[in-house]
């Protein structure tokens, strides 16, 4: 039996030292906010097949395990048709920023309407990141699913066989954030346009279904987590990349690296139905043949011919035709990215003109979003009718075809403009703040006192009226 000394005096003067507790507690902060989460939507026209009860408590981050264990019972209902809205990027916080910032316009209006008047609904505000992007993995591994791809907004046309299960995957268009908040706000109030229109379109037709509406990352929250220990921090700083980023795309000449190429999502859509996603292919497993690069001086070809990258296509080669001129109004180099081609078994040609694509030779360039989509800043412009049965989507794009020293980027320019919207509106209001300010002081300027003064002893001043 432990016995418990009573305090002395002193003892009872000290206060208990918190040092252990902070400790664990800063650990376990620590620990949750290194792991990166997003929201999860889910909904069903049938009874809850969802056993929420070990997954929401507050501050829960839920993993792959639990939620692998969440899903199941949903896999056993009559029904087995599923739908996987899947966007690039979300956070809980959207759904109250987006809102409340811009009034009356509500970009989850469908989405809000749906779960109230869904039989079934639930909300996980954190699930593990990891989990999201093995989910259409693991889905289909559940399964004798029928896997479609849904990427045309034009949804009426879909025709369900409720003999089998349905697993219907659904592409949503990525949120703008390298640009305005407004362009963001409209990809959402879209990309919920689309969910209920599809939802809509299977309720009239009588067919039940579940619905699963996530994201592959967060938005809203930094990568970083050492700027919560931190007590200052550099402007501009640059984010850390996740430990399990793959590094770039090289080719080399003899020892010599002469094009370097990355990317954070690299997909193509043929014919609006068939997605075709290149990113590991590219830069993880090196499924990709790039002998056929061609590196110089003035002209660049990045070659990447892929073999059956997916049913129905036996081979495809995506070109980036690069060139490096003088131009005399900069007098110095610029290397730009004149446009990029797709072959299709070696019959189909598209060419895609491109904008914006520029930097200075001796710089990389960098764009957080490239693509035929009007909303990224780099766009892709079809240049024949072949090109516009493709779409591409590139995301944190980063290449570079011309002087490449010690095999790494140089520094990057990016897309995004420099005189922002922010920066216009600061300009103007401070031009107009220093124009009234000159104007004040020249009024001021003008003011003039009395040269000539009343005596009390003399007779009184006169001063004519032309004076």
């Amino acid at each position: 039996m432990t016995r418990i000394c009573p305090a002395t005096p002193a003892a009872r003067a000290a206060p208990p030292a918190p040092a252990p507790l902070l400790c664990a507690l800063a650990l376990l902060l620590r620990a949750a906010l290194a792991v990166e989460h997003v929201p999860m939507l889910l909904w069903s026209t049938q009874s809850s097949p969802w056993n929420p009860d070990t997954a929401l408590h507050e501050g829960h981050i839920v993993s792959t395990q639990e939620l692998t264990k969440l899903l199941h019972p949903g896999f056993t209902q009559n029904s087995r048709n599923l739908i996987l809205f899947l966007q690039d990027t979300l956070s809980i916080d959207d759904f109250t920023y987006l809102s409340e910032s811009y009034g009356t316009k509500n970009p989850f209006q469908n989405i809000q309407e749906i779960l109230q008047s869904s039989p079934s609904s639930l909300l996980l505000p954190a699930v593990d990141c990891k989990a999201t992007r093995y989910l259409l993995s693991f889905l289909q591994e559940s399964g004798n699913w029928k896997l479609t791809n849904i990427t045309t907004l034009d949804v009426s046309q879909l025709q369900v066989n409720t003999s089998k299960p349905n697993l219907l995957l659904v592409q949503l268009q990525p949120p703008v954030s390298g640009l305005s908040e407004i362009s963001a706000l409209e990809a959402i109030a879209e990309n919920d346009k689309v969910i209920g229109r599809l939802t809509t379109d299977l309720q009239e037709k009588g067919i039940n279904f579940s619905v699963i509406y996530t994201a592959v990352r967060p938005s809203r929250i930094s990568r970083r987590t050492d700027v919560v220990w931190e007590s200052r921090r550099q402007l501009m700083a640059t984010e850390e990349e996740d430990s399990s980023s793959y590094p770039p795309l090289d080719v080399t000449t003899g020892n010599a690296t002469c094009i370097l190429f990355y990317a954070r999502n690299f997909s193509l859509i043929a014919n609006s139905s068939v997605l075709i996603d290149l990113t590991n292919a590219t830069f993880v497993t090196k499924n990709v043949v790039i002998s056929s690069s061609e590196c110089s001086d003035t002209n660049t070809t990045l070659s990447l011919k892929y073999t059956k990258p997916v049913n129905g296509i036996s081979s495809l080669e995506i070109r980036f035709l690069m060139t490096n001129k003088f131009y005399g109004g900069s007098a110095r180099n610029w290397s730009t990215i004149d446009s990029i081609e797709i072959v299709q078994d070696e019959e189909k040609f598209a060419k895609f003109n491109v904008s914006v694509i520029s930097a200075p030779a001796e710089y990389s360039f960098h764009c957080q979003l490239v693509g035929t989509s009007n909303l990224y800043p780099a766009r892709l412009i079809p240049s024949n009718n072949e090109a516009k049965n493709w779409q591409v989507f590139i995301s944190g794009l980063q290449i570079q075809g011309f002087n490449i020293e010690n095999n790494q980027f140089s520094y990057a320019s990016d897309c995004t403009g420099f005189f922002t919207p922010g920066i216009w509106m600061g300009l103007v209001t401070s031009i107009l703040l220093l124009w009234i300010l000159t104007y004040g002081i020249h009024m001021i300027m003008q003011l003039t006192t009395n040269n000539r003064f009343d005596d009390p002893k003399g007779p009184a001043l006169s001063v004519p009226q032309t004076e």
